[in-house]
This record gives structure tokens, C-alpha cells and sequence, in this order.
């Protein structure tokens, strides 16, 4: 028997609207951006230098971000020791983490008047340099290499633990468990954490405009920058954002492509108990690993708190006001991203055209913020001053941003509700705003707390579309900030560092927090 059509619900229509809504605010500006662009033949040998700047920086940055990650998952996965889990949620931080205020921390402690330097110096040794192809790896190596031990890690703990037992069985070493166990997961893992981190630093922005050291050091999007901000040069702009758009399309297919099954096969859900690698050699190895990639990640913003803490009360007022402004643009940005996410994800959730939907989200991460930006400042110019609509711009191309990760989030979170009491409310006829009040959101709380929490700090730190269109008056606290260290006033920076820090921690914190107070668990 045939199923009869199920009519379309108010809240499917909305979502169906706010998708379409979405498609629109990504193809709008990338149509504009395609009919400034001028041809291949527009693209100069600085254009071209920058694209393979781009590929390279990118390929060295995933190849260091998942070998160094390979060590740390290993020893996180096998040992376990006293505030294991609070360092394994320390390796999300890189999320909301302001990227400006990671890289002043990075120039504190390998900068030429770095800690690092300052050591090798006093030993009689040459200082390393941290401007160039190598500032920009480093970067992007302490901001991928917890996505990277996440990815992995996740990879060994879907190892069952039959498998590790039959091993002990057997008598397997640690060097036969790698063979016939480790390495094979590796094998399918590695390549999607690889190309995953290499979409991410092809889109790389604030990280080259600050430690990209020149013409030889220049990344697409910081391209586009110069091309839009200082030649004022629309046509090459454009052009280098569809640049842009095709690397991100290529490595984005690529990532589809390399998702192989693992093969490990399932378990009984059993705690992993480890039976190798219990040497004195071993452990001394796996906990030098921890330790060694703890350093390298608190350190810097250590390095910023200790720096920049006395100073945060002597700050000018134009640090406030941009303080002021980053708050307001963080909440707006948001209940945007909350408003575009929701009705998207109950969509999703129901099963209808999911994947069409899913390409839909992921789409603001193939077309980046800046190619967006420019698209916007096309389309706008003919009506209106960019600088008059620079912070509602800026606080939409947030919102669309941050749209892939809230997706992830909501989802799930919608299908277990609906899976547990979806029949239970249609048996009482419960529909529309009751049903989203009385059964949907008590069970999706903490995910949308953590949702618009991740929302807003990220728009809190973000140094991208804003320096497109902003006047001097109208700067965000990270454009604030990086005048401040472009003008080497650098005990203010460093004071607004930590503000920055701080504010984007708080409304994160705030968020999430108000998610699971009193929330059903």
C-alpha cells in the first residue's frame, strides 16, 4: 500500500525558506565576484606566486599538524592519568580561540624578541625567525594540531576492545599491535584529517596578513585583501576569489573522496584496556608526547596573560568602544546564526532532501568569508556606502560561517528528541510552537546554548571581512587590536589581548553555561 503524501509542516517551510535564504547569501555574492572577474589572463605572477603559496603553506601545515597529532592520540589513547578528560576538552579550544590574540601569543614565545630567542641568545646560539612561510605553518600548526589529536584519537577508541584483548592473547608487542592494528586505522584516517586541516589553512586570513612577511609569503585570500583594500583593483579580486572558491570545491571533494570504512569491525562497547606498552621506555615516550603538545598550546597564551594583564586597565577608550561594539556585533551574529541554524537542522532532522540540505550549509566553508565579503561589496557599492553597512555585513557573513558547525551541533541533538518523544507528542496532538516548546527545546538546550556560544566567540574574534569595509571608528576589538600592533604600541595590544581572551571565553562560557542550567538530560 502506497504511502499518502505527508503535507509540508509550518516549521518544514521555514526551514525550506532559510535554506533557500542561505543559498541565496553565498551564490548572490559569489555571482557578483564571478561577473567582475576578468579571465586567467589577469593573473599576474604575484597571483600566481600567492596561489602556490597557498597549496604549499596549506599541504606543510596538515603534513606537521597529523604527524605531530599521531604521537599525542597514541599516548592519549593508551595511558590514562589525572586530568586526562579536562586536557582532551582543553583540545577544542583552537575553536574559539581569537586568532589574533593566539598569534601575539606565538610572537611572545618564538618571536624575535620571543622567549625561544632570548634563550638560544644567551647560549650563543642564532635566533629563529618566525615571519614567512615558517610563522605561518607554526601558526597554523598550534591551531590545528587538537583538531588533528581529536580526529586521530576518535579513530583509536573505535579500535574494539576485543581486538586489543585477543592481542594480549596472543602476545602481541606494541611494534605487531601498530602493525596489524594501529597502522591500518591510520591509513584510513590520516588522509580526511589531513585534508580536512588543508581546506582550513587554504582559507587562512588573519594568520598571513599578520605573520606572512611579504610578497613571497602572501595566501590567496591576503591577495584579495590587497587587491580590494589598497589597488582598489575589483576585477582581480574577483578573479582571485573564484581562485579561491576552486581550491576549496577541490580539497572539499577530496575529503568526500578518502572516506574509506575502517574495517576494525564492533565490539561489546567494553572500557579499552591497554596491555602494551607498559615499559618504563614507552611511558617515558608517551608522556613526554602529552607534555611536549600541552607546552606548545598554553604556553603562548600564557605568555599573554602574564604579558598583557597589568596593562588591561590603562587601555584607551577607543579599545572600550571596540569592546563595546564586538559585543553587540557577537550578539547579533549569534541570534543570526541561531535564527538561519534552527529551522535548517529540524529540516535535516526530519530525513527531507537531508543531503541537498547538508551541501547547503557546508557551502560557507568551500566559498570563504572574504570571497563572500567581496561579493557583498560589489553588489552594495552602486546603493549605499560600504562603511555604512560594514558591521551588518560583517555580523552576517559571521553568522554564515559559523553555520556549518552549528548544523553539526543542532542535528543530532533534534534526532534524539524526535526519536524518543516525536510519537509520544503527535498521539497528543501536540504541533507547531507547543511542540517546540513543550518537547524540543528542554532536549536540544545544551546544544543550543553551546551552539550560539560558538556563534558568538567566534564572531568575537574574528579579524576578516571587517577590515574590507571598516572606518577608523567603526573597528571591532581584533582590528582594534591589530592596529594597535601595526602602530608597535605593543604593551596596548597585548593589554587588548587579554580583554579580547577574556570576552570571547566569557560569552562562550555564558552561553553554554545558560544551555545546561536546569536543562534535561
Amino acid at each position: 500500500m502506497a504511502r499518502r503524501a505527508q503535507p509540508v509542516t509550518p516549521s518544514e517551510g521555514m526551514g525550506a525558506a532559510v535554506a533557500v535564504l542561505v543559498l541565496l547569501a553565498v551564490l548572490g555574492p559569489l555571482s557578483a565576484v564571478l561577473w567582475r572577474a576578468e579571465g586567467v589572463t589577469a593573473l599576474g605572477p604575484p597571483d600566481l606566486s600567492a596561489i602556490r603559496f597557498t597549496i604549499w603553506q596549506a599541504i606543510l601545515s596538515a603534513l606537521f599538524s597529523v604527524a605531530l597529532a599521531v604521537p599525542v592520540a597514541r599516548a592519549l589513547a593508551r595511558r590514562r592519568f589525572a586530568g586526562r578528560a579536562t586536557l582532551i576538552e582543553l583540545m577544542g579550544a583552537p575553536f574559539i580561540l581569537p586568532v589574533i590574540v593566539a598569534v601575539l601569543g606565538l610572537l611572545a614565545i618564538f618571536g624575535r624578541r620571543g622567549v625561544l630567542n632570548a634563550g638560544l641568545g644567551a647560549v650563543g646560539l642564532p635566533g629563529i625567525e618566525i615571519y614567512g612561510l615558517h610563522g605561518v605553518v607554526l601558526a597554523h600548526v598550534f591551531f590545528n594540531l587538537p583538531l588533528a589529536v581529536r580526529l586521530l584519537l576518535q579513530g583509536w577508541l573505535a579500535i574494539p576492545a576485543e581486538r586489543f584483548r585477543l592481542a594480549a592473547t596472543l602476545g602481541f608487542t606494541s611494534r605487531d599491535i601498530a602493525r596489524h592494528m594501529e597502522w591500518p586505522m591510520l591509513r584510513t584516517v590520516a588522509p580526511g584529517a589531513f585534508l580536512v586541516i588543508f581546506l582550513i589553512c587554504t582559507t587562512s586570513f588573519a594568520v598571513a596578513l599578520i605573520l606572512g612577511g611579504g610578497p613571497r609569503a602572501t595566501t590567496v585570500e591576503l591577495a584579495i585583501y590587497q587587491a580590494f583594500r589598497y589597488e582598489f583593483d575589483l576585477g582581480r579580486a574577483a578573479l582571485l576569489g573564484l581562485v579561491q572558491v576552486a581550491i576549496c570545491i577541490v580539497a572539499g571533494a577530496m575529503v568526500l573522496w578518502v572516506r574509506v570504512p575502517g574495517g576494525m569491525g564492533t565490539g561489546l562497547d567494553r572500557p579499552v584496556e591497554r596491555y602494551d606498552g607498559q615499559g618504563r621506555l614507552t611511558r617515558f615516550v608517551d608522556g613526554t608526547a602529552i607534555a611536549l603538545a600541552a607546552l606548545f598550546l598554553l604556553l603562548p597564551i600564557l605568555a599573554v596573560l602574564l604579558k598583557g594583564a597589568a596593562g588591561l586597565w590603562a587601555l584607551p577608550g577607543t579599545v572600550w568602544q571596540a569592546a563595546l561594539r564586538s559585543i553587540l556585533l557577537s550578539l547579533a551574529t549569534a541570534g543570526v546564526a541561531v535564527t538561519l541554524s534552527l529551522p535548517m537542522a529540524m529540516l535535516i532532522a526530519k530525513g527531507r532532501v537531508k543531503g541537498l540540505l547538508e551541501t547547503i550549509g557546508a557551502l560557507t566553508i568551500a566559498v570563504s568569508p572574504l570571497v563572500i565579503g567581496t561579493g557583498l561589496f560589489l553588489m552594495l557599492r552602486p546603493y549605499m556606502a560600504p562603511q555604512s553597512s560594514a558591521l551588518p555585513v560583517t555580523g552576517l557573513v559571521n553568522a554564515l560561517a559559523a553555520l556549518p558547525f552549528l548544523l553539526r551541533a543542532l542535528v543530532p541533538a533534534i534526532e534524539e528528541a524526535e526519536a524518543g518523544y516525536g510519537r509520544l507528542a503527535e498521539s497528543l496532538g501536540m504541533s507547531g510552537w507547543q511542540r517546540m516548546r513543550h518537547v524540543l527545546l528542554p532536549r536540544i538546550r545544551r546544544a543550543l546554548g553551546f551552539s550560539a556560544g560558538l556563534a558568538a566567540a567566534m564572531s568575537m574574534g574574528d579579524l576578516g571581512v571587517i577590515t574590507l569595509f571598516a572606518a577608523p571608528q567603526q573597528g571591532t576589538l581584533p582590528l582594534e587590536m591589530f592596529r594597535l600592533m601595526g602602530s608597535f604600541r605593543t604593551h596596548d595590544a597585548q593589554a587588548a589581548a587579554v580583554l579580547l581572551l577574556a570576552l570571547s571565553l566569557g560569552l562562550f562560557w555564558i552561553f553554554d553555561r545558560g544551555g545546561r542550567v536546569n536543562a534535561a538530560t
